[in-house]
């Protein structure tokens, strides 16, 4: 320990340029410009496919409730349908 408490001040060091940077060639390009093309279709997914569900959701919903049904009632009457639709081939 007292060794280090008798050495000379550091010298200081010399740092070497940096590097000049390459173009990157027309390949990198692409690739570059796919990554990001994907990253952004994928942030776009995940906004775009919830909002268009519930959309979805609302315009069937919004529809019931304009015509005044719902869709428990309409699956009866359905199923009222094909019963009539059974025993007119018997």
């Amino acid at each position: 320990m007292t060794e280090d408490l008798r050495e000379g001040p550091l010298t200081p060091v010399t740092q070497a340029a940096p590097a000049q940077r390459q173009k990157p060639s027309s390949k990198e390009l692409r690739r570059q410009r796919r990554r990001r093309r994907r990253r952004g279709e994928e942030i776009l997914a995940w906004v775009l496919v919830p909002l268009i569900c519930f959309g979805l959701y609302w315009s069937v919903t919004a529809g019931f409730e304009f015509m005044g049904t719902s869709p428990g009632q309409v699956w009866d009457q359905l199923m009222q349908v094909k019963a009539m639709m059974e025993k007119r081939r018997a």
